[in-house]
Formats: C-alpha cells, structure tokens, sequence
C-alpha cells in the first residue's frame, strides 16, 4: 500500500501531541507494509531523517497564505508524480487548500481534537471560534474514513461534525514502549536528573495552558502535604501559563512542594517518568487520548487521570483506580494521597509495562491503522 500523510510540523522541530503522533506514525507504517510519503510544515530535518520521504513545503513562520500555496502545490505534484492508494490529513487547516489534490485517491481523517472548541477554551473570539469551526466542517465533510484515538473524540466528532458512526474507527494511540522501558533504576533516574532521593515525587508532563487543570494540582497540592509532607510536584512543559502557574505557587507558599521545570527534552522523558513514584493528568477539558499516561505506563510508573475525554479508555481496563474520582482539587488531593500511601489498588511496575506495550506500542497500533487504510481504499 502507498500512501501520502499530509501532517502539520516535523517533532524535533515543533513540539506537541499532534506532531510526535505524525512523527511516530510515519515512521511505524512501513513495518505494518504501509509506504508512506509526507509533507510538513519545517526547516528541512523530516528529509534528513527519511531519506526524503517525509518532504518540508514551506516554514513554519511563513505567513498563511504562503504556508497555503506551497502546501496546494507540494500536495498537488505528490500525487502527479505517484499513484497513491490513500491519502490522510491530520489537521484541517492545512488540508483546506489542498483538499482538491488530496481527494485524488480514497481521503482519510486523522482527527486529533475540536480546533474551534480548543480555541474557544483559550478564550479565543467568538467570530475566530466559529470560522475555525466551519473550515472544520468544511474538510471533515469529505473523508471517507475517519480515524478517532478514542471513545470519547469520536462522541465529538459525531456529534459537533456531523460525521456518520459507520466511518469512524477508534484507533488508540501509539508510543515506542521500548523507548520508557530504560535500564535506569528510579534512584538512578533522580540522580541524573538531579531530583531528591528521598522524596516522593509526582511529575505532570502538560501543555502550561489552563484546559490541563495544573492550577488544580497546584491547589491539591496544598492538601496533600498535610499527610505527605515531603510530597514533590514536578511540572514539565511549557506555555502561556507559565507566569500565573509561579504567581500560584509563590502564593500558596508551596515553593518547596512544586517546581516548575520548564520545557523537558525528549530524551530526558523517560527518565523523568521512570524517576517519578506516580504521574498524573489532571486536564479539565477536551483529552482526546492522553500520549503521557501511555508513556508513563510504558514506564512502569503509574499514572493517575481525570475522568475527561479519552483519558480514562487508557487506565481504566488495567486498573478502575488510576480514574481520579472528578476533576478539580479535591479530587486530584484525593487520589495522589491515595496512590502515595497505598490505599488505591494499583499494578505493579511489571504489569503497568505489559499492558503498555500489548495495547500502546505501535507493533499493534500500526496495523490497526492499516486495516483502517485498506477499509478507505475500498471505498
């Protein structure tokens, strides 16, 4: 099978979900036998590191109509040049303007989230929410299949796009469990990191904007320490909401219970959730999957999440405990003391690694995401 994936940027050049699930899938599918060419947003790193199958159109702080008119063209000799089984575009905004070209063989949707709803809980304008909202529409009316990370986003998808159930596939997720599953001890993983040895530690991997409901377990964390009073929050990422994030700690007189580390390099990822007693998710709002609670399982470490979204599809076949009971303080307080004094019931490390890799690695998600492929070309 050949196809084209149309994503958005190139991982190592641009961070986000988005981007490390592109990064991640184009480099699965050809073992599930899927030839994949791609074009992305970029400086020119995606053809280094394959041997350019994976082509850069335009930059990304070239403006939008330049952005546009490179990826129609680029979109448009692609499938000249080759015949495409299928082609796949993982963010509306940049299929928009190539969908013509893109429509040539059998088209399928990668959806990843509202854009319109996400922006709206940025407090963007109403009149930016609903332009984003009808190109939304506009492109989501013509794929033939449609691939959801879960449950929940495929509600979304269904009901603000109006796309019929019987084109949507759930496909998890996907992560490299080999990548978490590293040698060091946790001890050892402190020790690199320069975190404390004798503390018991929490580490949130999140997007600093306020959909992830960091200023909840910035209060829980106040709760917390009054039965674990060496309790260590590490917060990793970055975001708008940093300065607020520092104001609240600063204000609740929490410096010595949470830090705020600041972008963390890919590679130091492992090592922060294999040097962590516990993770968690506390987003609020609009969590299509959840990549983190994977990777910390993939870890070994356990990872507790709000029941939001995709989020509780990820933990709740493996252990109904790692689903805090709500959102907000209160509960977010509730199930980290739970977890950090034994009272959940939770697998051990072992059994944590083993479901991360039967159901997360992409061994078994690429060639779900093949069949998904194959149903579109016999369309």
């Amino acid at each position: 099978m050949r196809m084209l994936q149309l994503g958005m940027g190139w991982f190592p050049e641009q961070g986000g979900g988005l981007n490390r699930y592109y990064y991640d899938l184009v480099r699965a599918l050809p073992a599930a036998g899927v030839e994949c060419d791609g074009l992305v947003l970029g400086e020119g790193l995606a053809e280094q590191e394959t041997a350019g199958r994976i082509r850069t159109y335009a930059r990304s702080e070239a403006s939008i109509l330049a952005r546009w008119s490179a990826g129609r063209k680029a979109v448009a000799l692609a499938v000249v040049d080759r015949s495409y089984d299928v082609t796949a575009a993982h963010f509306a905004y940049y299929a928009l303007p190539a969908l013509g070209s893109l429509r040539k063989a059998p088209f399928v949707v990668h959806f990843h989230g509202p854009w319109a709803a996400e922006s709206a809980a940025e407090s963007a304008s109403p009149l930016v929410v609903k332009a984003k909202a009808e190109l939304e529409r506009f492109v989501y009316s013509h794929g033939d299949r449609y691939v959801v990370l879960s449950e929940a986003f495929a509600r979304v998808l269904s009901e603000s796009y109006a796309v019929p159930w019987d084109k949507i596939r759930v496909v998890p997720g996907g992560i490299d469990a080999s990548r978490f599953d590293i040698p060091q001890t946790k001890g050892e993983a402190r020790e690199i990191l320069g975190w404390p040895a004798d503390r018991p530690i929490v580490v949130a991997v999140r997007r600093l904007v306020s959909r992830m409901g960091l200023e909840d377990l910035i209060d829980a964390v106040a709760t917390i320490r009054r039965t674990h009073p060496e309790v260590l929050v590490m917060i990793a990422g970055k975001g708008r909401l940093q300065p607020e994030l520092a104001a609240r700690i600063e204000a609740r007189g929490l410096a010595e219970h949470v830090r705020l580390l600041g972008y963390l390099p890919d590679e130091h990822l492992p090592l922060a959730y294999r040097a962590a007693d516990l993770s968690v998710a506390p987003t609020l709002a609009l969590e299509g999957f959840g990549l983190i609670a994977a990777e910390a399982l993939a870890a070994g470490t356990p990872v507790l999440v709000t029941p939001v979204g995709g989020l509780p599809e990820v933990v709740r076949n493996l252990a109904p405990d790692l689903v805090l009971p709500g959102t907000g303080p209160a509960a977010v307080a509730e199930g980290i003391a739970g977890a950090l004094s034994g009272a959940l019931q939770i697998p051990d490390a072992a059994a944590l690694q083993a479901y991360a890799r039967a159901h997360y690695d992409w061994s078994s998600i690429a060639p779900m995401l093949r069949s998904v492929y194959e149903d579109a070309a016999r369309r």
